[in-house]
């Protein structure tokens, strides 16, 4: 079989680069969307990275942005991928209250764009649409592909609005397109400004005498928290389906924000209760208190189930942070040297 190809906007961040090492894992060409900065910020796939030169590379970095949408129909053309997996966005919750306006035009726009690129095109590619659980919002627990949305965040609405119109485009025009509703996943790759990653940081430094409070909002919030590297495969599988549908992926636990920093300080024989402090500048305007996630579609029409839950996860990414601090390197990503990088420019 001829070897798929696959583009990814948003391929620098958590799940870009854990989808990157899965599909090169499967013989895949990946082509990788990155907004254009001074300064680099591929920490998170510099171990996948070849010297383009390379007659064996099979990984390539494209500047581009969900705000431009000609830059993506041309690189659609260019690519000419099998496979696109939209994983970009303003993906902070907190920050979506301050910046509403970008976020909507990077997170629900945008998708509008690189659908509108897609069709225009003519492409015979299948498309993943990152979805999430925050579209849920007030709706009570468990939530599954059927339950009422009701968004709480402009993160949330700007997420919803993506998802109906990957669901128009499906059915108007007939793309293979899909909506993943990815519950809570994370992993020693998160961004440091997220709740767990913040908390496995804190509670090492605190460990190593670095620091001693952590600042935090709500500790009642309560999260279906997973393993980012798993939900990947089920992205993956998604698009390997005769037809296109959207699917729920959770762990079905329920979890609070004091139960992953107990976990979390409890690893290091720590007791959080003398560390943790709280400050009203986390909260959010208005609060998403449980999200649990009914993943049986998924397990039954996939075969895809989790197998890390909270309490491991916790204990991975505090791991993780250890390892981190005892190599003095900063980030929890391999760092192996790499060629200078070297971007497609047309």
């Amino acid at each position: 079989m001829t070897a798929k190809t696959a583009l990814i906007t948003g391929i620098t961040g958590q799940d870009g680069s854990y989808l990157s090492e899965l599909l090169l894992d499967k013989g895949y060409t990946v082509h990788g969307v990155v907004r254009r900065a001074s300064t680099f910020n591929t920490c998170r796939i510099d171990h996948l990275y070849r010297d383009p030169h390379d007659p064996d590379t099979r990984l390539f970095l494209h500047y581009g942005d969900l705000t431009d949408g000609s830059r993506m129909a041309c690189l659609l053309d260019q690519v000419q991928p099998d496979e696109v997996y939209n994983l970009a966005a303003q993906s902070h919750v907190r920050v979506s209250f301050d910046e509403p306006e970008f976020t909507g035009e990077t997170t629900a726009l945008g998708t509008t764009r690189l659908l509108e690129a897609i069709r225009m095109t003519g492409l015979p590619c299948r498309y993943y649409q990152a979805s999430s659980s925050e579209m849920f919002g007030a709706t009570p627990p468990p939530q599954h592909e059927s339950t009422p949305f009701h968004p709480r965040s402009p993160y949330g609405v700007a997420k919803l609005y993506a998802y109906w119109i990957t669901r128009n485009y499906r059915e108007a025009y007939g793309l293979y397109a899909v909506n993943g509703i990815l519950f809570n996943h994370e992993s020693p790759r998160r961004g440091p400004t997220f709740v767990t990653r913040k908390v496995a940081t804190a509670a090492t430094r605190i460990k190593a005498g670095l620091q001693d409070v952590l600042y935090l909002g709500n500790l009642d919030a309560r999260r279906d928290w997973g393993y980012a590297a798993e939900y990947v495969e089920a992205m993956w599988l998604m698009l390997q389906q005769e037809d296109p549908d959207d699917y729920v992926v959770a762990t079905g636990t329920s979890y609070s924000v004091r139960d992953f920093v107990e976990h979390s300080f409890a690893h290091l024989d720590l007791d959080w209760r003398d560390h943790v402090r709280f400050d009203k500048r986390y909260l959010r305007p208005a609060e998403v208190d449980d999200l649990v996630g009914d993943a049986s579609k998924a397990e039954q029409v996939l075969g895809w189930r989790p197998r890390v839950r909270a309490p491991e996860l916790a204990r991975l990414m505090v791991d993780a942070e250890l390892n981190a601090l005892s190599r003095n390197t900063g980030p929890t990503v391999p760092a192996v040297p790499s060629p200078a990088h070297t971007l497609a420019s047309h």
